[in-house]
């Protein structure tokens, strides 16, 4: 069987244009600032719609450009360096978490999070719904599931529902002895839910950071956050250090 040569394939026209319309960001348009149209883009450079619109996409997944509704396609702002990996473990909920919490319901979870947890598929878990907003804008959402075990003695507390409540299960989560947590990240896609909360389409790339605090030898909480791929850069440094991210080739800390 044959070899190909890499050198011998020729760039793909999107992939080019790509380039071209990187170009023309850095030294024509500014932060914000609304594209033209397709039909306009596609006239000035000489390509066809579909053509421009892979260009387009491709832009839009390295962070270059945000597609708003009612709006249109924009330039984005740099992107917002996240720390998800610091060198002391800490609980959710701590004074230096930039996490706000919204939300709090009692209710059975998924298999996948039963699983996880170590939970009966049928036993109630409380779930926070936390968010992260860096410079007005949504960064992330989160989802935190705890098991009843884990915060015994929340019965005798009077929390009311909302964030009031979700802030009394994080007060009480953090009794316990944090061992160690673990974290895993991947690629997905936007769900509804998770669109609306991050002002994004459903579909758009996102990036799912799942971390298991354990405490006891055992999962205590399961936290699945969602980040939007377009706006964070994620640093696992054991200096938690943040960086800003600008376009594909500068950077600062």
């Amino acid at each position: 069987m044959g070899t190909t040569q890499l050198e011998s394939v020729p760039e793909p026209k999107y992939w080019h244009l790509r380039t071209v319309l990187s170009e023309a960001l850095d030294s024509e348009f500014s932060v914000g600032e609304i594209l033209p149209n397709e039909r306009d883009l596609a006239a000035r450079f000489g390509v066809a719609r579909a053509t421009l619109r892979q260009a387009l996409e491709q832009l839009e997944l390295e962070g270059r450009l945000q597609r708003r509704r009612g709006v249109g396609t924009t330039v984005a702002p740099p992107r917002v360096g996240v720390s998800v990996g610091a060198r002391d473990h800490a609980w959710p909920g701590t004074a230096d978490d930039a996490w706000q919490p919204a939300d709090c319901v009692l209710a059975a979870p998924s298999a996948a999070v039963a699983e996880a947890l170590g939970t009966e598929r049928d036993e109630p878990v409380h779930t926070v719904r936390r968010s992260r907003v860096t410079h007005g804008q949504p960064v992330a959402a989160e989802l935190l599931h705890i098991p009843r075990a884990s915060v015994p003695d929340l019965t005798a507390i009077d929390a009311p529902s909302g964030a009031a409540r979700a802030r009394a299960v994080l007060r009480e989560l953090q009794r316990l002895e944090l061992e160690g947590q673990e974290n895993a990240v991947e690629l997905g896609s936007a769900g509804a839910e998770d669109a609306r909360e991050l002002d994004r389409l459903p579909g758009a790339p996102v990036l799912v950071v799942t971390t298991r605090y354990i405490a006891g030898g055992r999962t205590a909480a399961l936290s699945v956050a969602t980040y939007r791929a377009d706006t964070c850069r994620l640093t696992f440094g054991d200096l938690g250090d943040v960086q800003i991210h600008h376009g594909p080739r500068t950077q600062a800390s």
